[in-house]
């Protein structure tokens, strides 16, 4: 049913979560809206471990939310960690800009209120929770930590980056064509119109494209997402993907990142077709104290990995956040 560090095994894997894992952190937990960067409503939560020995920050990716890192947060709280959680602007709960096109449809005007939101976070929520603080982020979470790390030294000792959004894989699309489209787009007053390849969320998505390789994880999600329509962001505005752009220059300012004081782990997913592995080298090269990983085998979310996968990474990650 679960493993050593309390991840459910893919065997019976619904049928876990449901009565194992979500009764146990939702008996620890704590939801909070508070208000953003500009105002914007945060939607918060707060699960606290039976004898704490610290606390971790779960900073999520693009059209994510703090549902879907149940099975991790579980695993968290059984190694005697906190763990705060939030959904970012314009995810899940949260709030969303105005004039969007339907709740699949994501959007920032600015990459910084998602960092500003991220100190908020740690003033409003973290403030009440155990020492050290740690943090765990993945992908667009990843590039929104990044920039934290190198603004807001001394606030994480520790950090555990999966997959993170260094710089965007625009599949195939020059970079060039890609910031002049959005240029083009956004003085025609289209920033908050939807990218022209993606559609409105209408159905669940398909395994064979998913960004996971854990069928039942995967699975266990989409049924959650397809449920509940906070949950349905599939796409990026014009906006977001010029900030998604623009944000590798930002991370990798000269200066930026060698004023990173905390340890870092970095892990790159050997078979990721989301973000480029390039950029996150050329990041993890420059932190002080940073140990750069590849996780073969792995897709884009590798924390919905096949067991055999899943299973040893998530063990570093937590042996990592724990010591």
């Amino acid at each position: 049913m679960l493993n050593q560090d309390g991840l459910a095994r893919s065997e019976g894997y619904a049928g876990t979560m449901k009565g194992v894992i979500l009764p146990y952190i939702n008996a620890r937990r704590t939801d909070r809206t508070i208000p953003g960067d500009g105002g914007v409503p945060l939607f918060t939560s707060r699960f606290d471990a039976d004898r704490p020995r610290g606390t971790v920050l779960i900073v999520h990716g693009f059209t994510e939310n703090v549902d879907k890192f149940a099975e991790v947060i579980h695993s968290l709280l059984k190694g005697g960690l906190s763990v705060a959680a939030y959904d970012q602007r314009g995810h899940g709960r949260s709030g969303r800009a105005e004039g969007l096109d339907g709740l699949s449809l994501t959007h920032v005007r600015d990459f910084d209120e998602y960092v500003r939101d991220m100190d908020i976070v740690r003033r409003e929520v973290l403030a009440g929770m155990p020492k050290p603080w740690r943090v765990f982020c993945h992908s667009m979470g990843g590039a929104v930590t990044a920039l934290y790390l190198e603004r807001h030294p001394g606030v994480f000792d520790r950090a555990a980056m999966c997959a993170p959004m260094i710089a965007p894989n625009l599949s195939g699309m020059p970079k060039p064509v890609a910031q002049a489209l959005c240029a083009v787009e956004g003085a025609l007053k289209n920033a908050r119109k939807r990218v022209f390849v993606s559609r409105p969320y209408a159905e669940k998505e398909q395994f064979e494209t998913a960004c996971a390789n854990g069928r039942a994880r995967f699975e266990w999600y989409e049924d959650l997402r397809f449920n509940t329509p906070q949950f349905q962001n599939n796409g990026p505005t014009y906006g977001w993907l010029r900030e998604a752009i623009d944000v590798t220059k930002d991370i990798l300012t000269p200066g930026a990142v060698e004023k990173i004081d905390a340890k870092v782990l970095l892990f790159t997913a050997g078979l990721d077709d989301v973000v480029l592995p390039g950029p996150q080298r050329d990041f993890i090269a420059r932190v002080k104290n940073g140990v750069h990983r590849v996780v073969k085998g792995a897709k884009h979310e590798i924390y919905r990995s096949e067991d055999e996968v899943l299973f040893p990474w998530w063990h570093e990650v937590a042996e990592f956040l724990k010591n």
